[in-house]
């Protein structure tokens, strides 16, 4: 990254700082071809800073530590990512009706670096497009006082709608799709940095 990791951003920076995570760590997953496709329409968005936060290189501990307890170095250097972030895009397939355990174990680990920020999703996966992963997530972000938007790039049989370079078959329509969703985190990422500057936010 090319700024402060860690450091609350101001309402004078220009640019978004997004961190896009990948949340499948399974063996064999599609999940990077998913990803990398995003991330390039991400990328094409003059205003947005891209991270990427693969679970699968963070490998964050499954065991939660007692309250208090020294941080382990690997939560620790995903925090500094998440904190800097203005807003989060989470790609993640669908497991046994939900989303998968890594994801739920990142959002655990952390709290302050979650609070009043945007979290949309590119979902992924047979019949249901991994819809039914997104909708258990929209409640367990709001727990932890994040904002959810609204629109979903999801792709239906996805192994079947990529051709072998990386891109859907239906390019312009995906395309289409994953800018309307771009252009309403790019709101919400604005307008909540734009109110935790003029005002902390607090949980209570």
């Amino acid at each position: 990254m090319d700024r402060d990791e860690g450091k609350e951003p101001t309402v004078t920076d220009a640019r978004i700082r997004l961190v896009v995570i990948i949340g499948s760590t399974r063996g064999g997953r599609f999940g990077p071809t998913v990803a990398d496709w995003f991330v390039g329409e991400a990328r094409q968005h003059a205003d947005l800073d891209v991270d990427v936060l693969d679970l699968a290189d963070a490998a964050l501990p499954d065991r939660l530590e007692a309250f208090g307890a020294p941080t382990p170095p690997e939560v620790a250097a995903v925090s500094s990512r998440l904190a800097a972030a203005d807003a989060f895009v989470v790609v993640t397939p669908e497991y046994n009706h939900s989303y998968p355990a890594p994801l739920k174990t990142l959002i655990d680990w952390y709290g302050r670096e979650w609070q009043a920020k945007p979290v949309a999703f590119v979902s992924y996966g047979g019949m249901s497009g991994g819809l039914r992963a997104v909708e258990h997530l929209r409640p367990v972000f709001a727990e932890v006082h994040a904002t959810t938007v609204r629109d979903t790039v999801s792709f239906h049989g996805a192994w079947a709608r990529f051709g072998d370079g990386g891109r859907p078959l239906e390019e312009a329509e995906c395309s289409a799709a994953a800018k309307t969703m771009l252009d309403q985190l790019t709101w919400w990422a604005l307008a909540l940095r734009e109110a935790r500057a003029a005002r902390p936010y607090v949980t209570g």
